[in-house]
């Protein structure tokens, strides 16, 4: 039964990834960066600013922007930028980090459109806002049916598969370094889990703040250190980049899809640009201006990718460990690791993997939450998938690895297809709120929204209409 759920799932994920999934991406992502005018270079100095003012905004009955940041960067700075980045290397050679790359920077523009959305579109409940794609497919769209089918999909894959896949890949790294059981680590992790997520959101988002934080920031200095000490292979590891990710030195015909493949597979799993997973953290913050939480989400995604992905592949890259056969996956970067500062190394990236996969817990069971809002108010609902949630993240820690991450593959690619149509569709209004923070800011303005700068403003429940608009009943002002 399991090698016959293998195959269904293997040739599913061959047809999205291979073919639907890549055209998707690339095509819309090409349109939005065209549409916005490459505002992935055009405003990185404005992302990092408004990033900076939301870092400063605090308040006990809201979720700041960073901390709304934070939640979706706990879901993004998780075992995919460790493991993730070695099964790429693994699988499609180096060159899938160049394509990791490109994902980034194009994805970019469709996280912006995607978080501006959901902030635009909104619903203000007891905890204070929440949102997201499906928020936005029934408000904006007119289409529940299709809010329902992305709800149940990112429920299923963020809050119950990927939990499995953080949690089985923390479970084998601690079991590499100190041959610790599987099952004991994980009773242990679902105890500490579950006093997370019966806290609340704003639990959550504390914690994200104060863990994602510290957790990169420790990272990328150690990666520094690395690339410091190996700096002279640096441009022999560019080189091998750039070759295998055309192919150049391979024999084998299907070097370049390979690396195309895992390259475009692997980076959206990890900085889930276009994914429909960030804009449910990015409604959740009190801001002036949707644009802002839209540059914020970004930043997030050039962050990930740029930063602390590339990180982890010339760590892998700077070491003889990607040449050994059998080595994947978590295994894979700590023997890499312990290459460069020895065979300690092993034991500290498993509990800094307990420490980022815990922390894309919080985040991953949060999109989880908010979505079961949106199919349901009924409180039995969310305490059944708080449960199934704490399952999952058991059965992950004993579980084999490759079905878990095949079955997060088939989820996340069928996510991405849903959303990637709605806010296709719905883009016009967020080209239409970055016009207004533009000329805004050009005037010297902080920018503020109100609803009627929108052609079109119905569905959308928050952002009250500005004082020329009261004046003429909420017609719109051209």
């Amino acid at each position: 039964m399991q090698e016959f759920l293998e195959n269904v799932i293997g040739s599913a994920n061959d047809f999205l990834w291979s073919k639907l999934l890549i055209v998707l991406l690339l095509s819309l992502g090409l349109f939005f960066t065209f549409r916005s005018k490459g505002l992935q270079v055009r405003m990185l100095r404005e992302m990092i600013r408004v990033l900076k003012e939301g870092a400063a905004a605090r308040s006990k009955n809201s979720i700041s922007p960073f901390q709304a940041f934070c939640i979706s960067m706990a879901a993004r700075v998780g075992t995919g930028n460790i493991t993730g980045i070695a099964i790429a290397i693994a699988l499609g050679s180096p060159g899938a980090i160049f394509w990791m790359w490109i994902i980034a920077v194009i994805g970019s523009a469709s996280s912006f459109v995607e978080s501006t959305l959901a902030q635009i579109y909104k619903v203000k409940d007891q905890n204070g806002f929440r949102g997201g794609p499906a928020y936005y497919m029934e408000k904006g769209l007119k289409k529940r049916w299709m809010g329902a089918l992305f709800a149940v999909l990112i429920t299923l894959s963020f809050g119950i598969v990927f939990n499995s896949v953080q949690s089985n890949t923390i479970s084998i790294a601690f079991q590499n370094a100190f041959g610790t059981s599987r099952l004991t680590l994980g009773l242990i992790l679902i105890a500490v889990f579950a006093c997370v997520i019966f806290g609340g959101v704003k639990r959550i988002a504390k914690m994200a703040e104060y863990v994602v934080v510290v957790l990169a920031v420790l990272y990328i200095g150690i990666a520094f250190f690395v690339i410091l000490t190996n700096i002279t292979q640096l441009p022999s590891v560019l080189s091998i980049i750039k070759k295998n990710a055309f192919g150049i030195d391979q024999a084998a015909g299907g070097a370049l899809g390979a690396a195309l493949m895992q390259g475009v597979r692997r980076g959206i799993f990890s900085n889930e640009a276009g994914m429909g997973s960030a804009p449910n953290a990015a409604a959740t913050a009190t801001t002036s201006h949707p644009v802002k939480q839209g540059l914020i989400q970004a930043f997030g995604v050039l962050t990930d990718t740029l930063v602390i992905c590339t990180s982890t592949a010339l760590i892998i890259l700077f070491s003889d460990a990607y040449h050994q056969p059998g080595l994947s996956g978590i295994a894979l970067s700590q023997a890499a690791l312990s290459d460069h500062v020895g065979a300690w190394a092993s034991g500290f990236l498993a509990v800094l993997m307990l420490l980022f996969g815990f922390s894309a817990l919080m985040g991953n069971y949060y999109y989880g939450e908010t979505n079961i809002g949106f199919l349901s108010q009924n409180k039995k609902w969310l305490f059944i998938y708080r449960i199934c949630v704490l399952g999952m993240v058991l059965f992950g820690c004993i579980s084999k690895v490759q079905l878990v991450w095949d079955m997060a593959d088939l989820f996340m690619g069928l996510m991405v297809v849903v959303n990637l149509i709605a806010i296709f569709l719905l883009s016009k209004k967020a080209f239409a709120a970055l016009s207004d923070y533009v000329r805004q800011k050009k005037a010297g303005k902080d920018p503020v929204f109100y609803r009627d700068v929108l052609p079109d403003d119905d569905g959308i429940e928050c952002w009250e209409y500005s004082d020329i608009a009261k004046n003429t009943k909420g017609k719109h002002i051209s």
